[in-house]
């Protein structure tokens, strides 16, 4: 039913003049079709620059003018075959603003008259049918969309375009590469300026399980080195627990030769210190103990009495 409503319609339009479409919004839709086409294929603003898509515009849209003029031709040649009355009708219809056209074409009913005109001679239980032709904006969204669907199918197969494997791949690798830029740009913490927080627990996890559970176990319940979690220690060279973190991983423990000094040694930047700095002073705060009835290290060195940060 579809198809052969499109097919009368094509036909009404050879028989009978009908408005064409002003040459302004002709290039308009044909600049955002390109648009879409160059961004899908080449997936950045940079073609709005180039001599190519410049270029493809300029030449498109001379192709439209001479288009239009060549319909200007044929228009005036089929209102010469018109009656007066036919041309007049047409006339008035070209007063009406073109968007006002399109309006009345999509919402404006029939008069009595016209719906005789186009009344199909079926009916059942009293319901008769209509021959309206579709919508000049229905028809021009159901060709965009075929089109956009062509086009978007095209894309897909042979470009990277809409492919999530792909664009993660590139925003992976953005990212890698502007956390090493503000790694450059940004000294290293040091102990005078190293501060705890939070967001820094679970990359702190990832430096200790790498570097410290060896000696002191998971979770820092201990066993070659102490235990972690409980409030004694051996050194305590700084007044807060997170600097005193800071301090021993940064120069080590002159009373253990094992715990060396990952800092100095050049093992651990300053990042990576502050980091697993903040995870320490996690399990040892934020969390409870772990004791020796549940199978943690037994305390060694002294109760520790930290100011408070």
């Amino acid at each position: 039913m579809l198809l052969w409503t499109m097919m009368n319609h094509l036909i009404q339009t050879i028989k009978i003049m009908k408005r064409r479409t002003p040459v302004y919004i002709t290039i308009l839709i044909i600049i955002t079709i390109m648009i879409v086409i160059y961004y899908m294929f080449i997936q950045s603003g940079i073609f709005f620059t180039s001599p190519y898509f410049l270029g493809t515009v300029a030449i498109s849209i001379v192709l439209v003018l001479i288009h239009n003029s060549i319909g200007d031709l044929i228009e005036n040649d089929k209102f010469k075959k018109l009656t007066p009355e036919q041309q007049l009708e047409y006339l008035q219809t070209k007063k009406v603003p073109y968007f006002k056209a399109l309006y009345n074409d999509a919402f404006k009913k029939q008069t009595n008259t016209e719906e005789k005109d186009i009344l199909i001679d079926h009916g059942f239980d009293g319901i008769m049918e209509l021959d309206n032709q579709l919508p000049r904006w229905w028809l021009g969204l159901f060709w965009f969309g075929v089109a956009y669907c062509i086009i978007y199918m095209i894309a897909y197969s042979f470009t990277d375009f809409a492919d999530p494997i792909k664009e993660y791949e590139i925003e992976h690798k953005e990212q890698i590469a502007s956390i090493e830029q503000w790694m450059k740009e940004t000294p290293p913490p040091t102990i005078e300026n190293a501060v705890y927080s939070a967001d820094n627990i679970a990359a702190g996890e990832e430096v200790y399980r790498a570097n410290c559970v060896s000696c002191h176990n998971d979770g820092g319940k201990g066993g070659i080195g102490p235990n972690l979690t409980d409030n004694h220690w051996i050194n305590q060279p700084e007044k807060t627990l997170f600097k005193n973190i800071f301090h021993m991983v940064e120069n080590g423990s002159p009373n253990n030769p094992a715990m060396q000094p990952f800092g100095k040694n050049g093992v651990l930047t300053g990042f990576d210190i502050q980091n697993v700095s903040a995870y320490i002073y996690h399990i040892n705060q934020e969390i409870q103990p772990i004791t020796p009835e549940q199978g943690g290290a037994a305390p060694q060195g002294t109760p520790a009495n930290w100011e408070k940060q």
